[in-house]
């Protein structure tokens, strides 16, 4: 049996590459914090050009942007407070364990996660 050879993206990090990179807020999203303390964000979605034609065909108002809203939970609403600009992703999942007393493998996988969830809604970004 031949061992294959994986291809690597140009764009893949290592992991601690990712962990010393920096999330850094959009600053079209508008942040609103609710009474319960959790924060909702109103996010710009760009609809795609076929999407778009679609929608007039069937006779309906079309701006080519809309918005979403995301209500974060309290964990989620945590870790977007800690993201400044200036905390290395590795800096707020310390940060998480510290606050929410759990596992520090436990809160890299959660808060990783999370972070690759906002950035793939363009929600945040990474330096």
């Amino acid at each position: 049996m031949k061992a294959s050879k994986q291809k690597i993206s140009s764009h893949q990090i290592s992991r601690a590459q990712a962990l010393n990179s920096k999330p850094v807020k959009n600053h079209s999203v508008i942040e609103d914090r609710l009474e319960s303390g959790e924060v909702q964000l109103t996010y710009p979605i760009i609809l795609r050009p076929w999407i778009a034609a679609v929608i007039r065909y069937l006779g309906k108002d079309t701006d080519d942007t809309r918005t979403r809203k995301l209500q974060l939970d309290n964990l989620g609403t945590s870790v977007w407070d800690l993201i400044d600009g200036r905390r290395t992703v590795k800096r707020i999942i310390q940060l998480f364990v510290e606050t929410h007393r759990v596992l520090p493998k436990e809160a890299e996988v959660a808060v990783t996660r999370f972070l690759r969830d906002l950035g793939q809604r363009g929600l945040i970004g990474m330096q």
